[in-house]
């Protein structure tokens, strides 16, 4: 039995910490706030409720397989897992207005063919086929295997060339998808924003990004009931049923070294935590620096993307009014200008007319009663500002424009607020450790938006979260996870999941 150590109790850390204490391993943990859950937090206040963190679920099997393997009840026992249907409105700057299914491609095609005209639907389909193909070739090595150490063959693009028309090669990014194949800004849009969603520029993003709109459209999306929160709570008392350790208020700010390997933590409070093995599941910076990436690109950890390094402001909205009935859980509404969009998150501003995601969960546990309603606004801005201005000022501004454009999604809103919480990039920092957001790993760009492989260069170091492989989001999280503990339970000939 090892003594490991976790830095951090997100939801990747979590996840490594439940299967490593089930496979007999003594395990402690130690937050440096109060709390668990990492980036998948909460916000209460007069009777509402708020998800600060990730407002849907998709790939709930990587969890229903986190709960399988550490106990004996299943993920649905521990939490209510609803499917939403419609999946996603989208709300276009012509006026132009579809709901999308949840996981049917026939309905998906034929709703756009329904909304955009005739052909539209034809083109996504076709396009999400190509996805397919993307995501076969890419899933295993992406997914669920450990990053290999010939990274050469996930540097190429997966993403397949069309055999038609004028162009001969295969996009490079998606936004060349958008203008070469969809042929539709409005269909050009609804790609992006599925890499706008992990703070992707779709002009820079690989054309391998296909992957995510296809996860998505393909395996559905889920929500849980009382918020994305009550899953970070199950897995937090999974933890605990499995005789993991938590340590609140316990900063580390090193790992300790001895004989070449990782012993242990070193704690701000001064006290060493010795251990066997150290699986960091936070971003922390003396790590990234020292021992995890590629020592001769530091100054970029932990992510090596050539890409703007994005944040989110959210905005919390308590209504008076209940939640109409035809009312739709995710609401996209796109900004008039994708392109002057970016350019302003580049130059380190909010941008004038934002993309917008607007969650308005139908959950009695998120608001006082019928009679109000809780709703969340998300937009994509630059983690850090230039020309001199706060968070606090830049923040209110970006809200004012996100509550106008969501105007279009929630009928009479600005008269229905009772108040409103901004959170922006820095709230996000002092809350979880860092203001950025973490992307999923994608194939092509010749390796760069690959994170740090779970195995540091230190030995008997792992990393487990969203800054490691396989990337950003709630599932790639909990994979990490998975991956983590194979590492360490079954030793460097771990190939992950058969």
């Amino acid at each position: 039995m090892a003594r490991i150590a976790v830095i951090g109790a997100g939801m990747g850390a979590m996840a490594a910490a439940a299967r490593l204490a089930t496979a007999g391993h003594r395990v402690t943990v130690y937050e440096r706030s109060a709390t668990h859950g990492g980036s998948v937090g909460r916000l209460e206040r007069d009777g509402f409720a708020f998800d600060t963190g990730p407002g849907l679920l998709h790939l709930p099997a990587v969890w229903r397989d986190l709960f399988v393997k550490t106990g004996k009840e299943p993920l649905e026992r521990c939490v209510e897992l609803v499917q939403v249907d419609p999946a996603s409105r989208h709300v276009f700057p012509d006026g132009t207005d579809v709901s999308l299914p949840n996981a049917s491609r026939s309905g998906i095609v034929s709703a756009l063919d329904a909304a955009l005209g005739s052909g539209a639907g034809e083109r996504w389909g076709e396009f999400l086929g190509r996805a397919r193909e993307t995501w076969e070739r890419s899933r295993r090595p992406l997914l669920e295997e450990p990053l290999p150490a010939d990274r050469s063959p996930l540097a190429r693009d997966p993403y397949p060339a069309l055999r038609r028309g004028l162009f001969r090669r295969p996009a490079r990014t998606l936004g060349e998808i958008g203008e070469r194949e969809l042929r539709d800004p409005r269909l050009a849009a609804l790609l992006g924003s599925h890499a706008v969603a992990y703070g992707l520029d779709p002009r820079t993003a690989p054309a391998s990004a296909a992957v995510l709109p296809y996860m998505e459209q393909t395996f559905g999306s889920w929500y849980v009931m009382g918020g994305l929160r009550a899953l970070a709570d199950a897995v937090y008392e999974r933890c605990l049923a499995r005789k993991v350790e938590f340590v609140f208020g316990a900063a580390v700010t090193g790992v300790l070294e001895k004989d070449g390997r990782a012993a242990g933590l070193e704690l701000a409070s001064g006290g060493p935590g010795e251990a066997d093995v150290v699986v960091c599941g936070a971003l922390l910076p003396s790590l990234f620096e020292g021992h995890i990436g590629q020592p001769s690109r530091r100054e970029e950890w932990p992510h090596r993307q050539p890409r703007v390094r994005t944040g989110r402001v959210s905005v919390h909205l308590a209504l008076r009014g209940g939640r109409e009935a035809a009312a739709v859980h995710r609401t996209v509404v796109h900004a008039p200008d994708p392109a002057a969009e970016w350019d302003a998150i580049a130059a380190g501003r909010t941008a004038p007319h934002p993309t917008v995601t607007v969650l308005r969960p139908d959950d009695p546990q998120l608001r006082p009663d019928g009679d109000h309603e809780s709703v969340t606004l998300v937009s994509t801005v630059p983690n850090g500002l230039h020309g001199g201005q706060t968070w606090a000022e830049a923040a209110e501004q970006a809200a004012d424009r996100m509550v106008e454009a969501a105007g279009t999604a929630v009928p009479d809103l600005r008269e229905r607020i009772l108040w409103r919480e901004v959170r922006s990039p820095e709230d996000t920092r002092h809350a979880t450790g860092t203001d950025r957001v973490p992307a999923p790993a994608l194939a092509g760009a010749s390796g760069a938006f690959l994170p740090a492989a779970n195995a540091g260069d230190l030995p008997g170091l792992y990393v487990a979260g969203g800054w490691a492989h396989p990337g950003g989001g709630l599932a790639h999280a909990g994979m990490s996870g998975a991956l983590v503990a194979g590492l360490i339970v079954e030793g460097a000939g771990f190939r992950g999941s058969q």
